[in-house]
């Protein structure tokens, strides 16, 4: 397939859908408060542009924090699972378990902790991200091939070094994947946080917009989220090819 026509393909989709939706609100006359139309949302998102901002940066940096500690946790924990049976054994069914629990169910109890504000959203994002990446990191050190390691050992390599000089290295295709999929989540846990413990952000501003029937606005802040995400989605992309080509190759 033509390269060009494969980095057109999004942008060919999403006006593709813009434009339905816009026919399809103006042939049915739907009202703005009940689902707005693209048109109506990019007005709405102009007057508001600053608040937006200012919500948006706050939403920004705060996922940042939390992402970063659930980048540090999760390695951690990967490693040591991933470097050890009995350890593996022993906690993946309890972080099962705790990934289960509908993390806004927190949000409450984080409030009652450390207040209302950026305590809550940074736990939050924390909270929802950091099993992807701490699964990935565990499952890519755990496959690796018993044989190449016999290999090593014959060779004198000692279990720390095979840990890092082939385990690690071999792990970061599955650490990139855990990164594209776990900040998108700590985008939402941020969000959902702060539609109840906060009056700063996205989520705040979702919850004014929704009670003064400014749905327009509402659904800007949506957009906002969503273009964070596919920002630093494509950038863990970028960085991604750019680090493990070797495990690209072929690829078009």
């Amino acid at each position: 397939m033509d390269k060009k026509l494969q980095a057109a393909a999004p942008w060919l989709l999403m006006i593709a859908t813009l434009l339905l939706w816009q026919l399809l609100c103006a042939a049915f006359d739907v009202s703005e408060f009940v689902f707005p139309s693209p048109l109506r949302i990019a007005q709405q998102a102009w007057e508001h542009h600053a608040a937006i901002l200012s919500h948006a940066w706050r939403t920004f940096w705060v996922t940042m924090v939390g992402f970063a500690i659930a980048i540090v946790v999760g390695v951690l924990l990967g490693a040591l699972m991933g470097s050890s049976k009995l350890a593996y054994n022993a906690m993946y069914p309890l972080m099962t378990g705790f990934n289960a629990l509908p993390k806004a169910a927190f949000v409450p109890i984080l409030v009652v902790w450390f207040g209302i504000g950026v305590g809550p959203a940074v736990l939050t994002a924390f909270l929802i991200s950091f099993f992807p990446i701490m699964v990935n990191i565990a499952t890519g050190l755990a496959t690796l091939e018993p044989e190449l390691e016999d290999v090593l050992r014959v060779l004198g390599a000692k279990r720390r070094d095979v840990l890092l000089k082939v385990g690690l290295p071999r792990s970061l295709p599955y650490f990139y994947g855990s990164l594209k999929v776990a900040i998108t989540l700590a985008f939402v846990g941020t969000t959902v946080s702060e539609m109840t413990a906060a009056n700063e952000g996205i989520g705040y501003l979702l919850v004014s917009a929704g009670s003064s029937m400014q749905m327009g606005l509402a659904f800007a802040g949506l957009l906002a989220v969503g273009l964070m995400a596919m920002v630093m989605y494509e950038f863990f992309a970028v960085v991604e090819k750019r680090t493990t080509a070797w495990a690209h190759r072929g690829q078009g």
